[in-house]
């Protein structure tokens, strides 16, 4: 493909879309990847689904492929779950939540998300989701970017305490941050000292692709 070739050099334009949630979506051909980008950050594929990549690679993919369910916060245009199915070869259920219609969309047309069999698809509100499902997670990955900020909801200790909840016996949470300011080192700081408090056992990965500290807790 000549555009993929062209690529290497330059990136490749493929698709833009504006849609309720997100003021600009692209679908770009950048080294030779189909990737999705907001306006300033990679949303899905490139650098994302190396950074989740890492954070998948900390649990273990041995661990991964013995669990049952996985829920997914944020899904934007399914790179993570793309590495759980087609590199990890996880069997199991997954539910992934979004909030943008728009955003998965242009997942189900430029990555084919929905042909992965064991995906369900939930448009929702992430906190609203978790506070309504009545089911229970072996892992949930957060990953809620809205272009570079990251909702304030995210770190509030009722947030906290309900994924907690959510989470079976040894559960584990994959947290996806970006550290922007001072103010984002001390916020996840609190929030690390808050998910020990809660029972979790916590490793911090700190700057994946120079701006996104991955935090990966389990439930002790």
């Amino acid at each position: 493909m000549v555009r993929r070739l062209l690529s290497y050099i330059i990136p490749v334009n493929v698709a833009s879309r504006k849609s309720e949630w997100s003021k600009n979506l692209e679908i770009t051909w950048n080294n030779g990847e189909l990737v999705m980008d907001s306006k300033n950050t990679n949303y899905s594929y490139g650098s994302l689904q190396r950074i989740l990549r890492k954070g998948l690679q900390a649990i273990g993919f041995d661990e991964i492929q013995a669990m049952e369910h996985i829920l997914v916060l944020g899904v934007a245009g399914g790179s993570v779950i793309k590495t759980i199915t087609d590199e990890i070869g996880f069997k199991g259920k997954i539910t992934g939540v979004d909030i943008d219609a728009g955003v998965i969309a242009l997942a189900n047309e430029y990555f084919g998300l929905d042909a992965i069999p064991n995906l369900e698809i939930v448009i929702d509100d992430a906190f609203e989701f978790v506070l309504k499902t009545k089911d229970r997670y072996d892992l949930i990955i957060i990953d809620i970017f809205q272009d570079t900020a990251m909702p304030n909801f995210l770190f509030e200790s009722f947030f906290s305490k309900r994924i907690h909840f959510l989470l079976r016996a040894k559960g584990i949470l994959l947290f996806n941050t970006m550290l922007l300011s001072k103010q984002d080192n001390i916020r996840n700081d609190d929030y690390v000292s808050e998910l020990q408090q809660l029972g979790f056992d916590t490793e911090v990965i700190p700057r994946v692709e120079e701006h996104n500290e991955l935090i990966v807790a389990r439930k002790v």
